[in-house]
């Protein structure tokens, strides 16, 4: 008897924990929305979607579209006069880091991979000085619309990646992709029918 208790018991609190379940994971939805929205100069339009708690630094100069999907552990930063444009339907997978100091705009639709970096500064070497204390060059990043950008992706400063590009996971983007274009590897290069088109 006391037996069968315990196991009524037990399937009830289970039960209970997972019809609260979705309810716990809405709030924690509500709760990021609401830190991502604070963080910024114009409140989050009602469809974005924002699974975790994102990590915001610096002036907060970031505009972010429509029906956004942005998953756990995202990071943005904006710095001196850089400025973040993400457009309607993006797509950003977990741990994505977005640093800007210059400007770096993403196009309608696009989808950025796992723990891609996407930064449009870099350290500057000077001679007599720390690596700390010689500043940055900053150039903007431009990303069509319905790009594809892949898992562990570095896109650097100064790129423009096409309409419809993609890039394949872990490549390091160091120079302007087509539309429609395919790239790979370290650094990316065009692969497939799109390198017999470029090369033309």
């Amino acid at each position: 008897m006391r037996r069968s208790i315990k196991a009524s018991c037990s399937a009830f609190l289970s039960a209970a924990f997972r019809a609260t379940a979705g309810l716990r994971r809405n709030l924690e939805r509500l709760r990021a929305h609401a830190l991502l929205s604070s963080g910024l100069a114009k409140p989050l339009d009602v469809s974005v979607v924002v699974m975790g708690p994102p990590e915001l630094h610096g002036t907060g100069r970031i505009r972010i579209g429509r029906n956004v999907l942005i998953y756990p552990g995202l990071y943005l930063e904006t710095e001196e006069s850089g400025a973040i444009d993400l457009g309607d339907r993006v797509v950003l997978s977990r741990g994505v880091h977005i640093v800007s100091r210059a400007g770096i705009t993403i196009g309608a639709g696009t989808m950025i991979g796992e723990y891609t970096s996407i930064r449009d500064a870099n350290h500057a070497h000077l001679p007599g000085l720390a690596i700390r204390e010689s500043g940055h060059v900053a150039r903007p990043i431009w990303i069509g619309d319905e790009a594809w950008i892949g898992r562990g992706v570095t896109v650097l400063g100064g790129v423009t990646i096409g309409d419809g590009a993609i890039v394949g996971a872990n490549a390091v983007v160091t120079h302007d992709v087509p539309p429609g274009a395919t790239v790979v590897g370290v650094p990316a290069r065009p692969v497939g029918r799109t390198a017999e088109l470029i090369r033309d």
